[in-house]
């Protein structure tokens, strides 16, 4: 009798580890794992997240009337082609559904959300991954794996755990080198950090284009993680086709609320984007005097590259600032690496306090 078994395309994905939560006899840790917001959300996005308890025995808008409304308000776009879902990653999973099936070429960059890649993995496609440049998406290196059976690609910019970004002019010269019938996806998970003038958002790009889409999230500056709620901005024809398959209630009405509230409050985002970009300037200088390598970071985190020659590396690292009570974000591909969140002033200077002792140690 034959065994049940899964397919074996989900059977080669290894599962996602989590970033750790908290440190064993650590009774108050410093969370700096998952470049979540450590300023938290905006104080209307807590006040109408309560408000919204009047009503949890009703279902949520289906149609997101409100949060579109407010997004389409204050970036200016066209609330038609606005969706939401249960962050920005399900939209992305329900677009690869939607685009990407057995067998199909698409198209990676070597760091970027690992989902992305996990989703086309499941629906058995053949991976292409261009490596990087300069911890930077390289653009030749994605143009010189794409063709004709280019089906989907994307890049996540400013790039995860990197913090680097493509500008302007990279990011058109990667679309102009795909295929037309070849989804073009940006998460631009981390754009509202972003102080660069040659930075693009993509969403110029949605206007000109019936390929491309950018996706955004709730869960970074917004300070809205635990409530799973992010947002998409594509052609009104691909809107039409997640809407074929999007469950009919994906996003609750607490994290519809909050988050309605969150984006309209464009001084508070205003303050926490100029905070973090002082602090990674202050971070950054500092951990260079100590002899680490910092990687340009245009995001809410940094990564960290300890050279082999001086002794240091991660592992050694993540042990002695865990030990400190602060939980960082150690590569899975090299020992060389470590990512931190930005946090709070004081947790900043924990965080360099700990480093320079363990430079010197």
């Amino acid at each position: 009798m034959a065994k049940l078994t899964a397919r074996a395309a989900i059977l080669n994905i290894a599962p996602y580890v989590q970033g750790k939560r908290t440190l064993n006899g650590v009774a108050k840790s410093i969370k700096l794992s998952s470049n979540e917001s450590s300023h938290g959300p905006s104080p209307a996005a807590v006040a109408a997240y309560h408000a919204a308890a009047a009503d949890l025995n009703r279902y949520p808008d289906g149609g997101q009337w409100g949060l579109r409304a407010a997004i389409a308000e204050t970036y200016d776009l066209d609330a038609d082609k606005i969706v939401c879902g249960n962050g920005s990653e399900e939209l992305i999973g329900l677009l690869v559904r939607a685009y990407v099936g057995n067998g199909d070429h698409v198209l990676l960059s070597q760091n970027g959300f690992i989902m992305s890649k996990t989703y086309c993995a499941t629906q058995g496609a053949r991976l292409n991954i261009a490596t990087e440049k300069n911890y930077r998406i390289d653009v030749d290196a994605m143009l010189a794996l794409a063709n004709d059976d280019t089906r989907f690609c994307t890049i996540a910019n400013p790039n995860n755990p990197t913090g680097t970004y493509i500008n302007s002019s990279e990011l058109r010269r990667l679309h102009a080198g795909l295929p037309e019938s070849c989804l073009f996806l940006v998460d631009n998970a981390y754009a509202e950090y972003v102080i660069a003038d040659d930075y693009d958002d993509a969403i110029g790009l949605v206007n000109e284009y019936d390929n491309v889409v950018t996706t955004r999230t709730f869960s970074k500056i917004y300070g809205l993680s635990a409530l799973r709620i992010g947002w998409a901005y594509c052609p009104q024809e691909i809107i039409d086709v997640i809407q074929r398959i999007r469950t009919p209630f994906n996003t609750n009405s607490a994290a519809l609320a909050a988050a309605t509230a969150a984006v309209r409050d464009t001084e508070y985002i205003k303050t926490v984007c100029e905070h973090n970009t002082k602090s990674l300037q202050h971070i950054s200088q500092t951990l260079r005097g100590l002899g680490i390598e910092v990687i340009p970071s245009v995001a809410n985190f940094y990564l960290l590259k300890f050279n082999e020659d001086t002794g240091r590396n991660g592992s050694d690292a993540t042990a002695f600032l865990q030990s400190r009570g602060i939980i960082p974000r150690p590569a899975n591909d090299s020992d060389q690496f470590l990512r931190i969140t930005v946090g709070l002033d004081e947790e900043n200077d924990a965080v360099l306090a700990a480093l320079s002792d363990y430079m010197k140690s």
